[in-house]
């Protein structure tokens, strides 16, 4: 499930949060938020973000007959 998460603390502080997303897809995703609220200060990616579809999808092989 895809979530976009924002946190606003009592300084005025908001983070963006994108879960579920793989690779740089939570950027796009995410933008319009960051044109609606201004400057980004900082950017941290997660594991997520270096991963795609291909490396997610799981083959099996048949093992007994």
């Amino acid at each position: 499930m895809k979530k976009i998460i924002i946190d606003v603390a009592n300084d005025g502080e908001i983070k963006i949060s994108a879960k579920g997303f793989l690779g740089p897809t939570c950027i796009k995703e995410t933008q319009f938020l960051k044109d609606l609220l201004g400057v980004e200060t900082s950017v941290q990616l997660v594991p997520a973000y270096s991963a795609s579809a291909e490396e997610n999808t799981k083959q099996y092989l048949p093992i007994c007959g």
